[in-house]
């Protein structure tokens, strides 16, 4: 007999860290968020052999990777047998030299990580990047595109992702969880898992980082996440256009019809 694993815990796939299905939830009128529909991780650009297997079986039909071109180009994702790839750049309208979207060049020059992040600057930067996520014009068009994919009956299961799977991704799901009715709460602790299942994952670039010559614990506040960071994003979308229901229509232009189908498809009642 098979046996469901709690809500929120990782999927085993050693590299595809920060992997889990983000349903199981308890949403608005007994109603719970449909579980092996909507899955977040770190990128694919790893995947190994055995691993791949392992994605497979998840029935992934939809890859929506929310990274840059350069991130693309960098690390190309091994995407599941028989799925497709939909690229959504949320931060095309973004400084390139701004994290989130240099990452990967940060981790891997202490130098310019000092220079970019040091002292309390890489919080700025994440607590910035998240009022983008809910402004900025790429980015809407991005999210726009990800929620009419899924509302309008694209492939599922799908698989949302950007680099570290944790920022673009953690409010691409954040956001869509509240829309279902998930206790705001609830929707934190969600978010807030990426520290239990990305960082210690992510030891080895911690050490590399470190031999290198640079201080790891500038990268804490880059490679973890924070509950003010979703906060930031929270009172952009409050700010600019109201309530979550708001910010779907008037702020991502998505019909009424669009958002009842999101709830009639993630959603069960049973």
């Amino acid at each position: 007999m098979s046996i469901t694993p709690p809500v929120g815990s990782p999927i085993s796939v050693a590299s595809v860290p920060n992997l889990r299905d983000a349903g199981g939830y308890s949403a608005d009128a007994g109603a719970v968020v449909r579980r092996g529909v909507l899955f977040r991780s770190t990128d694919l650009g790893a995947v190994t052999d055995d691993d791949a297997a392992v994605l497979e079986g998840l029935g992934i039909a939809t890859v929506f990777d929310l990274r840059t071109v350069a991130e693309r180009e960098v690390r190309p994702d091994r995407i599941p047998a028989g799925a497709k790839e939909v690229p959504l750049d949320v931060l095309a309208d973004r400084d390139p030299s701004a994290a989130p979207a240099m990452m990967l060049k940060l981790l891997e020059d202490p130098v310019l990580a000092e220079q970019a992040l040091g002292g309390s600057e890489a919080s700025g930067h994440l607590l910035n990047s998240y009022r983008e996520f809910v402004s900025m014009p790429s980015a809407v068009t991005a999210y726009r595109a990800l929620y009419t994919d899924l509302a309008r009956g694209g492939d599922a299961p799908v698989l949302i992702h950007c680099t570290t799977g944790k920022d673009r991704t953690g409010w691409a799901v954040a956001a869509l969880l509240l829309l279902l009715g998930v206790d705001e709460e609830v929707v934190f602790t969600e978010y807030l898992l990426t520290n239990e299942q990305l960082l210690p994952a992510l030891q080895p670039v911690f050490d590399r980082f470190r031999d290198a010559g640079g201080n790891p614990d500038i990268l804490v506040p880059l490679l973890g996440v924070r509950r003010e960071y979703l906060e930031a994003a929270l009172t952009e979308m409050r700010t600019s256009f109201g309530d979550i229901e708001d910010y779907f229509t008037r702020g991502l232009g998505l019909g009424a019809g669009d958002v009842d189908a999101l709830r009639e498809r993630l959603l069960s009642r049973d």
